[in-house]
């Protein structure tokens, strides 16, 4: 595969990284998992998508990217200034809810249609509320989380944290997963 092909990119991408970059924001998600998010969100026509965790809105420029028309996605960050700034790259856009709130009592309290795919790019929905967020997950719905490998910024014991989480997924006779050495260390699970 040709690494110096250059990739459609959802077009508020470059702005978002220059302002990712402004803010001194460090925890932008990479470029390859927002590839893979858009894939995946076209894979489900008139989809409902929830991200936990929109950071700057790196990871959802792509899905927003991979919706059709009929498709719809909430966001969730408990940052008022990040979803303040994400606001501002997606006004318009009728098809997303940005939320600002802490994700775990927005699960804990959410009681909407399931989802055909969730990101959980945040603690809650990954260590935190993992019950919770899977019961959300339509079958044959994508749980997709990242960071998975060892990353530079990681605090002392995240690690075993990792770790734990992926023996807890590999446990669960309720989904299926793939573990991928790929990006930062990716789990996508799809729910039986």
């Amino acid at each position: 595969m040709n690494q110096s092909v250059i990739l459609e990119k959802p077009e508020q991408y470059d702005s978002l990284l220059n302002k990712s970059k402004e803010m001194g924001f460090t925890m932008p998600s990479d470029i390859y998992i927002g590839t893979l998010l858009k894939t995946l969100v076209a894979s489900k026509p008139a989809g409902n998508f929830l991200e936990l965790g929109t950071g700057i809105g790196l990871s959802l420029a792509w899905m927003v990217q991979g919706m059709d028309k009929n498709s719809r996605i909430i966001s969730i960050d408990n940052d008022p200034e990040l979803v303040e700034v994400a606001k501002l790259f997606f006004d318009g856009e009728d098809r997303l809810k940005l939320v600002c709130a802490e994700g775990g009592d927005w699960l804990d309290k959410y009681n909407g249609n399931s989802f055909d795919l969730i990101f959980a790019d945040a603690w809650p929905g990954k260590y935190s509320h993992l019950d919770t967020a899977l019961a959300l997950l339509n079958k044959g719905g994508y749980y997709v989380i990242d960071d998975m490998q060892k990353q530079p910024n990681w605090p002392e014991g995240h690690e075993e944290k990792a770790k734990e989480l992926v023996r807890v997924l590999d446990a669960r006779k309720d989904i299926t997963i793939t573990k991928m050495n790929w990006s930062t260390g990716l789990i996508v699970a799809v729910k039986k």
